[in-house]
């Protein structure tokens, strides 16, 4: 299967966080005076959903449910979640919940969000080198996407739905985020041109942990996704690749979409 990864030229708009992890990317400053302006979306209707107030209360509701890390917490105050989502959802945009955004798919609530970037701020490697690149299966509307863009130096992204690749496009164009690369393509091969990575995190659940992520993961790195247990029902389960082979831990139970082959 062909693998395509439009370039994604853009950065962040410069904003004030908490020292980041040591590798991690900092958001450029503004262009020059003069220089064209990015198109920026709409603001939404709903009162108080354009404005930091909200994005806080929603930070600090995940730092009071036990996120730590400060990066993690600085990269979801300042991703709008508003912004990918349907203009119906918007009042329930900072709400600890999925939502829908077509052809079956959802975006993940912000509290799984941050507790799998956190997850992967763990990672023996990025403990030491900080986090570098990272492939994220499943992008989605390119909400989680986003928030990686703050975290990490540089974020692949992969979606087998054409439909929603297009979608994650647009919504990510007015951030101009530079260190995130759109693919579209089989998220359950990987990506070996990007490989090695220092993380792997998926947002979609299978039966068994696909062998190429497990290959395309560099030595000290970590994978953070959902996968099913024995009784079938869906945990998150984090690998650390190691010198003696992969160390699996089993967390919580969680609630993905299924994980498929195939670009459709």
């Amino acid at each position: 299967m062909n693998q395509r990864r439009p370039g994604f030229p853009a950065r962040l708009p410069s904003a004030a966080s908490p020292a980041l992890p040591a590798g991690a990317a900092r958001p450029a400053t503004p262009k020059a005076a003069g220089s064209p302006l990015p198109r920026i979306a709409p603001a939404p209707s709903g009162v108080g959903l354009d404005s930091a107030a909200v994005r806080g209360r929603m930070v600090r509701r995940l730092a009071d449910s036990g996120i730590s890390n400060a990066a993690v917490l600085a990269a979801m105050g300042d991703i709008e979640r508003h912004r990918f989502v349907d203009s119906a959802l918007v009042n329930q945009a900072y709400e600890d919940t999925s939502l829908p955004i077509g052809l079956g798919q959802t975006i993940s609530k912000p509290s799984i969000v941050a507790r799998m970037a956190e997850l992967l701020l763990g990672a023996p490697l990025v403990k030491t080198e900080g986090l570098g690149r990272i492939l994220e299966i499943g992008t989605g509307c390119g909400y989680q996407a986003a928030v990686l863009g703050r975290i990490a130096k540089e974020v692949y992204t992969i979606e087998r739905l054409r439909a929603l690749h297009e979608k994650a496009r647009e919504n990510l164009r007015p951030l101009r985020i530079s260190n995130v690369h759109l693919i579209l393509g089989d998220g359950m091969l990987g990506y070996p041109k990007g490989a090695p990575y220092a993380a792997i995190i998926s947002a979609a659940g299978g039966e068994g942990l696909p062998q190429q992520w497990c290959d395309q993961l560099a030595l000290g790195g970590r994978l953070v996704a959902p996968m099913a247990g024995p009784d079938g029902k869906q945990i998150l389960l984090v690998v650390d690749k190691t010198t003696t082979g992969l160390k699996q831990t089993v967390l919580e139970a969680v609630n993905f979409v299924p994980l498929k082959s195939g670009v459709a």
